[in-house]
């Protein structure tokens, strides 16, 4: 069995289990957080819908994705600018799905 849900403009396939890193949550590592399902797929079938299903999930921890970076350059203008960024997120890992 496995749904799909939305976060922060953002759709992931999630099964019972697994450990999904989504856009930064305000929630304390260990707190619960539940998240609508918009597609539920099962032994009984396929369900779309706005709300079909709830999704369960435990926040595991508040992070910063890997460092990238960014770098503009004009050419024959001697313009450079170096600048980095580290993305935050949450990762949570999912505990039930209920129809």
């Amino acid at each position: 069995m496995y749904a799909i849900i939305e976060n922060g403009n953002k759709q992931y396939k999630v099964s019972e289990g697994d450990t999904v890193k989504v856009e930064k949550l305000k929630a304390e590592v260990g707190a619960t957080v539940e998240f609508p399902a918009v597609l539920v797929s099962g032994e009984d079938g396929v369900k779309v819908g706005a709300s079909v299903a709830k999704v369960t999930a435990t926040v595991a921890a508040q992070d910063k994705a890997k460092k990238i970076i960014v770098f503009k350059y004009k050419a024959k203008k001697n313009e450079r600018k170096k600048q980095g960024h580290r993305q935050p997120f949450t990762a949570v890992k999912i505990e039930k799905i209920e129809l």
